[in-house]
């Protein structure tokens, strides 16, 4: 059998925690651990314990849900639940790997928790050697040779893979991709760029160069990039 993954649900409305914590009974892969009425109570919760999937709403009191995944460094896979999808764009930047919209249907719930084991059978164990990633790139599934890639932009719940060759449009998220990647090798420089660290031709404090484009480098990666463009084995 396989092992349960942990979920909890941050919502300040009943009514969603009696309908979420009732599909996820039906699904025997999943383990509701913990149900928290606010952002705080998440936070308290999630400082302590070890966390698969959250379902967080979005419009709660003192701290939004988009507000909870901006505070919290490292927060488990996330799918939002609202009434509302003007944050959608915005919410994929976080980790977020679906949005659900109120009130909930069911079979529209199995679809995002799909999703949400797709992205954990994705994860790479350290010992294998990656030579590819496998994308939708319109509707067909394609590999794409690691040596090849330049780098990869955001694009909501998309991502433009720029390769030696040409550009992909792939079905994936930045996150999702980044779980794909090996590590060495591969680094996420901004919340919507990650680039190969062997292809980069010029790099500042404030951006990278990569075969004549300019990439922005957000606040929180300069130090790991400089450190990891110092010491050629992490890369």
């Amino acid at each position: 059998m396989k092992e349960t993954k942990k979920c909890i649900i941050v919502d300040d409305e009943p009514a969603a925690h009696y309908v979420l914590a009732n599909y996820i009974k039906q699904n025997p892969q999943l383990e509701l651990v913990f149900q928290g009425y606010n952002g705080v109570e998440a936070m308290d919760y999630l400082r302590e314990n070890k966390v698969d999937l959250m379902f967080l709403d979005i419009n709660m009191p003192e701290i939004s849900g988009m507000e909870l995944l901006k505070i919290i460094p490292t927060h488990p896979k996330t799918i939002l639940t609202t009434a509302y999808s003007e944050f959608a764009l915005e919410s994929y930047d976080y980790g977020v790997i679906d949005y659900l919209l109120k009130p909930i249907y069911f079979p529209r719930f199995l679809k995002a928790i799909d999703r949400f084991f797709a992205t954990e059978n994705v994860k790479i164990r350290e010992e294998e050697v990656i030579n590819s990633v496998t994308v939708k790139v319109d509707g067909y599934f394609m590999d794409i040779e690691l040596d090849q890639l330049l780098f990869a932009q955001s694009f909501g719940n998309y991502v433009k893979l720029y390769t030696l060759k040409r550009t992909y449009l792939a079905s994936i998220t930045t996150t999702e991709l980044e779980k794909c990647l090996p590590e060495k090798g591969f680094m996420r420089i901004h919340k919507s760029y990650i680039v190969a660290l062997d292809k980069i031709e010029e790099s500042e404090k404030d951006f990278v160069v990569i075969k004549n484009e300019k990439l922005p480098v957000g606040i929180t990666y300069r130090r790991e990039l400089t450190d990891r463009l110092k010491n050629k084995d992490n890369i």
